[in-house]
């Protein structure tokens, strides 16, 4: 059987633990670092669209917690990674969020590097009398283009290709050409004052949708439906409601939302979203794609981060809609990170006996059994005692 007619088992059991993570895990400092290094050193990241980096020498900048890397097209057109670091003193070898270059020149001392990341030379080199160039290139990534967007990855990890991973919805997925797109905006960035897991907890559910985000209720009405994270990847479904609208950003939306001509029919009227595990979301509507993310920077602070791509031949009517769902969808950011801040604060209360879940956050459930599943020691209720926590979650994760 092809992967793509493999059906994905989104039912939700009849008795399931309804309790969610333990609130200890959403502010321990050791916890933090067994979270860098087991989910965002060796899981696919979203980076960028190759869109970002058009031409040759064009490049984009960015840290993962702390480990800093950089994309650029090289001069046989083929977008590669390396970590942002010089080979001589560790500096930052481009400072710059993106911009365009025609070498790779350290602002440090001045070593240069070529676009596929060999040194081309040190600055004085007589003072390097042993000196091995081709040793001392840079320090490239594994990198992945699917779908136009551009992942990367620190380390070897548990997932497969990202277009393996992808492999259940890339046939709907194809169907709105997002690797013909290109920037609407430019990437964005803001910080959240919770931890990451918050940010995460509320995107995985969409039962708060009818009382916290009047807009997309608007939109949606009840054809809303959240299907769980299955081998790293869930899918939201929303389809428009018939009615006209009771506001003004959707009532005008609905009538001036004009699919792309080569979008089928069943997607013209609905929003899409893709889970990819741990902390990234791929949405798709009749005007646009973006993703968006979450870094942790601290326990108590979390980088949020994202962009929006258009069709490159968009018409006055999909340039309008395509606003209008913006306007739509950053009143939902913002009432989200409120209710993040909510959720986050109680993981500190002493008060707080932990999530009691209903089945229409079961998103929540599946995306923490995949974190447990990673990090075992979130399976323990009761806080480990200080300096324990990174020995005894190993020596767990030996025993599975």
């Amino acid at each position: 059987m092809n992967k793509l007619d493999v059906p994905r088992d989104i039912s939700v059991p009849k008795v399931w633990d309804r309790t969610g993570l333990p609130s200890w895990s959403y502010h321990n400092l050791e916890l933090l670092e067994i979270e860098k290094e087991n989910l965002f050193y060796n899981h696919w990241q979203l980076i960028c669209h190759q869109s970002d980096v058009s031409s040759v020498g064009e490049y984009i900048t960015f840290d993962i917690c702390k480990e800093r890397i950089f994309i650029i097209r090289d001069d046989k057109n083929v977008i590669r990674a390396f970590n942002n670091l010089c080979r001589h003193r560790g500096s930052r070898v481009i400072a710059d969020n993106k911009g365009k270059c025609s070498a790779i020149v350290c602002p440090f001392h001045g070593w240069v590097y070529n676009f596929d990341g060999s040194l081309r030379g040190p600055a004085k080199p007589s003072s390097f009398p042993n000196l091995d160039k081709n040793k001392l290139g840079l320090k490239g990534l594994d990198c992945e283009i699917w779908n136009g967007f551009v992942f990367v990855r620190l380390n070897k990890g548990p997932q497969p290709s990202v277009k393996e991973l992808m492999m259940p919805f890339s046939k709907e997925l194809s169907h709105y050409k997002i690797a013909e797109m290109i920037p609407a905006d430019g990437i964005w960035t803001q910080t959240s004052n919770v931890n990451w897991k918050s940010v995460r907890d509320v995107d995985n559910e969409g039962y708060h949708v009818p009382m916290a985000h009047p807009s997309l209720q608007d939109l949606y009405g009840n054809n809303y439906f959240d299907e769980p994270f299955v081998n790293g990847t869930s899918k939201t479904h929303a389809k428009f409601s018939r009615k006209g609208g009771r506001y003004w950003s959707v009532r005008n939306y609905k009538k001036l939302s004009t699919p792309a001509k080569h979008l089928p029919k069943k997607l013209h009227k609905s929003w899409n979203y893709f889970g990819i595990f741990p902390n990234a979301v791929i949405a798709v509507t009749p005007e646009l794609v973006q993703f968006y993310q979450e870094f942790p920077i601290s326990t108590k602070l979390t980088l949020l981060r994202g962009a929006i791509y258009r069709h490159k031949k968009e018409n006055r009517k999909q340039k309008l809609a395509r606003y209008l769902s913006n306007r739509i969808d950053q009143h939902a950011i913002d009432e989200d990170v409120q209710l993040t801040i909510w959720s986050n604060e109680a993981m500190e209360s002493k008060s707080f006996e932990g999530f009691f879940l209903s089945d229409l956050e079961y998103g929540i459930k599946s995306h923490h059994d995949h974190l447990r599943k990673i990090i075992p020691i979130l399976s323990l209720n009761k806080e480990p005692d200080t300096n324990t926590v990174y020995n005894l979650n190993k020596e767990m994760k030996a025993k599975f």
